[in-house]
């Protein structure tokens, strides 16, 4: 992959995220990417319905998205600004190795807007470590950070 201009505002939307990450719903959990510079960070956000299927079952009269779905989509926050960080990103897998200092602040509820802003800690060749924060209406609701596993696509024997 030819490397882009290193910081650019590149309003990625779904369709270009769904070709660069293999979630789909409901598990897809980022609408678009506002902000990216290759290596470093990458702002992305999650609009949350009333519609989303989890708030069926959390809760029905109290309806909160849950801290671990937040932490997931601040992962593929940082699987998108990964994947264009590395040299041929269709060759690797990208899988959650570990979730460190996760902190829930507030709840968040429908028709908040998430905004997810990520950046890359540290990055091997076989793994990156990010940290993130989630923030709505300015204030942050959830921080963590998480570590990666880079997996050659050849590794994964039909895992994927």
């Amino acid at each position: 992959m030819t490397k882009k201009q290193n910081n650019k505002n590149h309003f990625i939307n779904i369709s270009k995220i769904q070709n660069i990450l293999p979630h789909r719903y409901p598990f897809l959990l980022v609408d678009r990417v506002l902000r990216l510079e290759e290596g470093k960070s990458i702002l992305t956000i999650k609009n949350v319905t009333y519609n989303e299927p989890f708030f069926n079952g959390h809760f029905p009269e109290n309806k909160i998205m849950p801290g671990v779905l937040i932490i997931e989509a601040m992962a593929q926050s940082g699987g998108i600004l990964v994947y264009h960080s590395v040299p041929d990103p269709k060759d690797w897998f990208m899988m959650l190795s570990k979730i460190t200092n996760a902190k829930f602040r507030k709840p968040v509820i429908p028709g908040d807007q998430i905004r997810f802003y990520v950046d890359i800690v540290r990055m091997r060749k076989r793994f990156c470590e990010i940290k993130g924060k989630a923030v709505v209406d300015g204030d942050i609701v959830v921080e963590s950070e998480v570590i990666a596993s880079l997996l050659h696509r050849e590794e994964m024997n039909g895992r994927e």
